[in-house]
Order: structure tokens, then sequence, then C-alpha cells
């Protein structure tokens, strides 16, 4: 119970401050509004997920979800100019694909997090979310091997989620 109390105050407050980040005022009517929907959707939702659902707030955790968010921009970079690359070149070197990978994080929050990263990077794309299964449709199928294709799509990003979610 107060599990489910927690979350939902941690899905309210997401969402308030979203609202006021969008709005961009702290004007009586403003904020009364924003409280209002934000408190809907919370009792609606008291299932709902947020960033911190699941999230363990220890010291390694939070230098993990720094680390996290830098992994994260170099592959996107870095899958930017591959697939920039591919789109440039006459041949238009691609070998699209559907494979099946495995992650070893528990918590739904690590494993939404990780097929949201998957799929913001270009080129791969999450399909489906099957218990501890990831169907990621690739451009340029590397590997159908499960293993190696977890370790090239997967492993960098679990590395980083699996100490902040579990």
């Amino acid at each position: 119970m107060m599990r489910r109390l927690r979350d939902s105050l941690v899905l309210f407050a997401t969402l308030l401050l979203f609202w006021v980040m969008l709005m961009g005022s702290l004007a009586a009517d403003t904020l009364i509004v924003g409280v209002m929907a934000s408190l809907v959707i919370a009792l609606l939702f008291p299932d709902g997920l947020s960033f911190f659902t699941e999230f363990r707030a220890t010291p390694r955790a939070f230098l993990a979800g720094f680390l996290y968010y830098g992994y994260f921009l170099k592959e996107l970079v870095k899958s930017n100019l591959t697939l920039a690359a591919i789109v440039v070149s006459p041949s238009l070197p691609i070998d699209p694909g559907i494979v099946k990978v495995r992650t070893r994080l528990k918590s739904r929050m690590g494993r939404l997090m990780l097929a949201n990263s998957i799929t913001l990077t270009p080129g791969t794309l999450t399909v489906e979310l099957e218990g501890e299964w990831l169907y990621v449709h690739w451009v340029r199928m590397e590997s159908a091997d499960i293993d190696a294709a977890t370790a090239r799509i997967v492993a960098g990003f679990e590395h980083y989620l699996e100490v902040m979610y579990g």
C-alpha cells in the first residue's frame, strides 16, 4: 500500500513538474489546472511509471545515471553517423531484420528505459518487449545470433541501467 502511494505521489510530482515547465508560468490559475490534471491522472493510473519509479537512490545509481546519459549520447552520435553513411552510399548497404535479444534487467522501468534507449538510437527500433526478451528491428543486422546481438545492442545500456534499476 505504501509503495502504491509513493508511486502515485512520484507520478503526480513528475506530471506537475512537466506541466510547469511546459506552461512556463507559476500563476495561480495555471498551477490549479496543473494540480487538478496531475491529480486526476495519478488517481486514474496508480501503477503508472515515471523515471524515478523503482530507481535505486544511491550515490552509485546517480553516478550510473550520469554515465548512462553520456554513453547514450555517444551511441546516438555514432549511430547517426553510421546511418548517414549508409544513406549517402550509392549501394545502400542495408541488411534489415528483426533480432531477438535478452536482457538481465528485472525492473519494469529498467526494461522500459532499455527499450526506449534502443528505439531512440537511429538504425534500431524495439518492436516488442516480452519478459526478458526484446525484439529489435535492425537496419544493418550484424548478427542473428542472440548472444552476439545482445552484446552489440543491449549490453552497453544494460550495464548502467542494472545499477540504476536492477
